[in-house]
């Protein structure tokens, strides 16, 4: 009977211990620079606030773009426009030397008497016909230098209202998609800034957070087996420079893009190593077919586990400035081995592949 009452309560104690064993990270057993497991909580959010905001601005550039380069058709318009106002304004001048001849002429003709005067005072029907349609031709021509003036001032007046009226829509236009700029890159900033240092924490520890499982964004990556590891950058330090920052020569090639940038799998292959710690901070490694293998290093988030399969063009992380970094960039590597020191030039390998950088 004290046996099966000491078996009822090991039973308890040991389902208890089962689950204070399963409730411990599973990363436990494992190298502590590996991932351990997919990404949950606030760096999740963050990350996706982060790509998130790195979409709107690039929206944001798109628009304030298009809006400058209409203020540019918009500027030449307008001259053109004003051109077509200093006609205006020439003929509407010429309109008034008009008038003043016209005016010149009937005084000289009717010896400082009204045409009027000079048909009362006519000495024959052949006068009376000549002097009435003499007042009936300076009457038109008055007239319709007039009505011409009037025109055309009217014209002006409405042209250049019209231009006003684009130019004040435009400046207003301009001015708001500017402020919006702004405040997308402001908070852009500082979520960049928040997962930079989330990253660096989680490379202090030597343990990675986990890959955080976002759709992944747009992109302009044309159809190919082949890709570039960034969408926009400028290339910065080159394979086999050298500096004080190396013990040797550079191993790869950076490509100088701000934090929280999407970072693109270069080709198919298998993620075969995830770490964070050491020079390189968070870093991965792809396997790729013919034996070669690719490096993303300097991370701040990632977005694949060890062991995945990857595709062309696939957003496996968001590059950073961890590890042994002057500043946010992405290294990119090619090599023989997945370990340091068998790499390759990386412009010549992709452009042996189809991709110029």
């Amino acid at each position: 009977m004290r046996s099966y009452r000491r078996h009822r309560l090991l039973v308890p104690a040991l389902l208890c211990a089962l689950a204070v064993l399963a409730a411990r990270p599973a990363a436990a057993g494992k190298d502590p620079g590996s991932a351990s497991g997919a990404g949950t909580g606030p760096a999740t959010g963050l990350s996706a606030e982060v790509v998130r905001l790195y979409e709107e601005a690039a929206v944001a550039t798109q628009q304030y773009e298009a809006g400058r380069r209409e203020a540019e058709d918009q500027r030449a318009e307008a001259q053109r426009a004003e051109a077509l106002l200093d006609t205006q304004r020439r003929h509407i001048a010429l309109l008034h030397e008009d008038l003043g001849r016209i005016a010149r002429a009937q005084y000289r003709s009717s010896g400082g008497l009204p045409v009027a005067a000079h048909m009362i005072l006519a000495d024959s029907p052949e006068g009376l016909m000549r002097g009435q349609h003499a007042f009936s031709q300076a009457d038109l021509a008055v007239n319709n230098a007039i009505s011409k003036n009037k025109r055309a001032e009217a014209r002006l007046a409405a042209d250049e209202a019209r231009a006003a009226a684009q130019w004040q829509a435009l400046e207003k236009r301009n001015i708001q998609l500017a402020g919006l700029q702004a405040d997308i890159e402001q908070k852009l900033e500082t979520a960049r800034s928040e997962l930079q240092g989330q990253a660096d924490a989680a490379v202090a520890a030597g343990a990675c957070r986990g890959a955080v499982r976002l759709d992944q964004p747009e992109t302009g990556f044309t159809d190919g087996d082949w890709v570039a590891p960034v969408e926009t950058y400028e290339l910065s330090a080159s394979y086999g420079s050298g500096g004080a920052r190396w013990s040797n020569r550079h191993t790869g090639q950076d490509f100088a893009v701000p934090i929280g940038t999407p970072v693109r799998a270069v080709g198919a292959g298998r993620v075969v190593k995830v770490s964070c710690g050491g020079p390189f901070g968070m870093e991965i490694v792809l396997k790729h077919a013919g034996g070669y293998y690719t490096q993303y290093a300097h991370l701040a988030s990632l977005a694949v586990d060890q062991g995945e399969r990857v595709s062309p063009g696939q957003w496996i992380g968001q590059s950073g400035t961890t590890g042994n970094s002057t500043g946010p960039h992405l290294h990119f590597e090619a090599r023989v081995t997945p370990e340091s020191g068998s790499a390759v030039n990386p412009v010549s390998w992709l452009s042996a592949r189809g991709v110029s950088l």
